[in-house]
């Protein structure tokens, strides 16, 4: 069974990052723009079901360049990543899941609030996730650098989209 993950937020959130280290748990301190959209697979058990997941990284957005509605075609599930250190960051997740579920309907999805490990320098406060959390949004705060929760992450998705 193949499920198409597409990875969606604001430029330098750690898309890539969750990605590298869910797939190949490596962690890189360069940055690198995501140009256009990367591809990774991986298989993940699901149950008793092989599940491959076809992780489509796409190019982080802001006003001057939008994701490509065609790169979202197709997919079984989203996750939209915020950078807990930069609260825009947030708000583009929040408007990109909008965007997605207007175009593709209505898929299974998760935000996820990017680099636990500076919870100290973080932004986007309790109140604001707990608020996100009561309009039934399934958050999860991970870090991509100590790989914390990382895994969770894609495993509660994963558990999603064989659910629909």
């Amino acid at each position: 069974m193949k499920k198409k993950v597409c990875m969606l937020g604001a430029f330098a959130v750690g898309k890539t990052s969750l990605v590298q280290q869910y797939v190949h748990s490596i962690f890189s301190d360069k940055y690198h723009t995501t140009v256009g959209v990367k591809i990774e697979k991986t298989t993940v058990m699901a149950g008793d079901t092989d599940v491959d997941l076809i992780l489509w990284d796409l190019h982080g957005e802001d006003e001057f360049q939008h994701v490509r509605l065609s790169y979202l075609k197709g997919s079984s599930g989203c996750i939209y990543v915020a950078d807990g250190t930069r609260e825009n960051t947030l708000a583009t997740a929040l408007n990109l899941q909008q965007i997605a579920q207007n175009t593709i309907g209505d898929v299974p999805f998760i935000l996820v609030i990017n680099k636990q490990d500076l919870i100290n320098q973080w932004e986007i406060d309790k109140k604001t996730i707990d608020e996100i959390k009561k309009q039934g949004i399934p958050v999860i705060m991970t870090s991509a650098k100590t790989g914390d929760e990382v895994e969770r992450a894609f495993t509660i998705l994963t558990k999603k989209m064989m659910e629909k």
